[in-house]
């Protein structure tokens, strides 16, 4: 959500948008579904961020990477929150950041929609759905580690929230 002046707030907007997740750096955190909103007043920028999972470590870097490419564009007073409600979803991760997870080797999460059986996660590097988790925590809290039958090789998956 874009609001207050306009043209100042879609430029805003677009400097946060361009902000890469520091734990999966081919995903922006508009990609990831982070950013929220982002409001330009006379006396500043507010940015509203809404972390994947209460406590996630990568949200103080997130921060600052904001503040800096806010800075970057000539935004002076920055305040960066963080709304916990409504809580994240991986349905909020765009297609773009979908394709981008797939093409960098992490399983994404099922669409948006209505809850879909899964009978496994498919492999990013050959498309098998053979494949099995070896760990329920991955490289980071919010992904599992699997690994493809078919291929053999390891993969991080997105878990669905």
């Amino acid at each position: 959500m874009v609001t207050g002046h306009a043209a100042e707030a879609g430029r805003a907007w677009a400097a946060a948008a361009a902000v890469l997740d520091p734990e999966v750096p081919v995903l922006t955190i508009d990609d990831l579904g982070v950013l929220r909103a982002v409001t330009v007043t006379d006396s500043g920028v507010e940015v509203v961020l809404t972390p994947t999972y209460s406590g996630c470590p990568a949200m103080d870097a997130i921060r600052e990477d904001v503040v800096r490419a806010l800075a970057a564009e000539g935004f002076g007073d920055v305040r960066v929150s963080l709304a916990l409600a409504p809580a994240w979803t991986t349905d909020w991760i765009s297609d773009h950041g979908r394709a981008a997870l797939r093409h960098y080797g992490i399983a994404p999460p099922p669409g948006t929609g209505p809850v879909r059986l899964t009978l496994g996660v498919k492999c990013p590097h050959c498309d098998s759905l053979k494949t099995h988790e070896v760990s329920h925590f991955g490289s980071t809290a919010c992904k599992a580690l699997f690994v493809c039958d078919a291929c053999g090789e390891p993969f991080d998956h997105f878990k669905a929230l």
